[in-house]
């Protein structure tokens, strides 16, 4: 289901960076070459359906080329 990020995202960990990246192959041949890093952090996300919820977000990062492939990966607790 689509979503929206809607506050700031807490506790942003590096999960990966450089070779350690698995799709960094279709990354860079999607958005251009680049040094991506895989990072993870908290944030309140609106979903499609008007839910909102405190969720784990991962997403893909490179200088310049901003956050790819946002996805949630774990809900925390529903806010609304």
């Amino acid at each position: 289901m689509k979503f929206e990020i809607i506050s700031q995202i807490a506790h942003v960990e590096i999960i990966a960076k450089g070779t350690g990246v698995d799709i960094r192959h279709r990354l860079n041949q999607e958005y251009g070459f680049a040094n991506w890093r895989k990072l993870k952090g908290i944030a309140e996300i609106e979903y499609e359906n008007g839910e909102i919820w405190l969720a784990e977000v991962h997403w893909y990062e490179a200088h310049t080329k901003g956050r790819k492939k946002e996805k949630d990966k774990r809900k925390v607790r529903r806010l609304g």
